[in-house]
């Protein structure tokens, strides 16, 4: 949570397009949208300020998404952090995988807004109720 108190999410993705799309679905939720067009600046900027919840795209350059996702779950400081996968990769192996790294949900492009603001509905709200515990 921010100063604001509103939830802080990260948007991942190396295709600026992307990015600005997901923006744009999000714009009217009351989150702190942040952003990082690549794996080693989500990790870095995850690392300064724990975001409660990372959209990540998982074809970049360098460090892929499912790096970022098991680096995040081996880390004690970010195992928690709730991560939603957005991908244009879309076969059973690659779903399976990313839910077997630790992943909450997967979204395949293209994005639907309906399900996207459903996902991170839900994933920001059992943050909250995991962090009242």
């Amino acid at each position: 949570m921010n100063a604001n108190n509103e939830p802080v999410v990260l948007i991942v993705d190396d295709v600026p397009l992307n990015v600005l799309l997901i923006q744009k679905m999000l714009s009217k939720q009351p989150y702190e949208l942040r952003t990082a067009n690549n794996g080693q600046q989500a990790l870095d900027l995850v690392a300064q300020d724990k975001p409660d919840l990372i959209l990540l795209d998982l074809m970049m350059p360098g460090i892929d998404g499912f790096e970022v996702l098991r680096r995040l779950r081996a880390n004690p400081e970010t195992a928690d952090i709730a991560i939603v996968i957005l991908s244009a990769l879309n076969s059973n192996e690659d779903i399976v995988k990313g839910f077997d790294m630790g992943a909450n949900d997967f979204i395949t492009k293209p994005i639907i807004m309906q399900r996207l603001l459903s996902a991170v509905s839900t994933q920001l709200q059992l943050a909250a109720a995991k962090a009242k515990k």
